[in-house]
């Protein structure tokens, strides 16, 4: 499998400084460039950008359900490496998040088996993280 191009992704929040101390402290996201209405990090490789915007009025996420599980519908994450999973997996578990679903292993045993966690950032916005068990399985049908 070819190396990976890092993205790009601007998602909105309504508290800026909330969210910059999250992705900061919690997330250990190394922050980069900035202004008053938005800020760029590191996560894990990749360029993620808080953009401020005005709370809506209809903040409801919806949910569709994956292996007995409702996964809310957007959100966004990365893939990360098997072992860096658990360990960001119980780093966050130590600093009290509150998970939307908790990590587990999804698909065990199957194709596709995969750890996987989904918890919100202050502004509601719905991230996953997860794990390939084999990567190579990645893009698998």
């Amino acid at each position: 499998m070819a190396a990976l191009t890092p993205f790009h992704i601007a998602i909105p929040v309504h508290n800026l400084e909330e969210c910059r101390n999250f992705y900061r402290e919690t997330l250990n996201c190394v922050e980069g460039r900035s202004s008053d209405h938005w800020v760029d990090f590191n996560l894990f490789g990749h360029q993620l950008v808080i953009h401020y915007k005005p709370k809506a009025t209809d903040e409801a996420l919806h949910h569709n359900p994956v292996d007995g599980h409702a996964v809310p519908v957007p959100h966004y994450g990365v893939v990360l490496p098997w072992e860096t999973f658990q360990s960001f997996s119980a780093e966050l578990k130590s600093k009290g998040i509150q998970f939307v679903i908790e990590p587990y292993i999804r698909f065990e045993g199957e194709v596709g088996e995969q750890a996987t966690m989904f918890f919100l950032d202050p502004s509601g916005n719905a991230l996953e993280f997860k794990a390939f068990k084999d990567i190579g399985q990645l893009f698998a049908k």
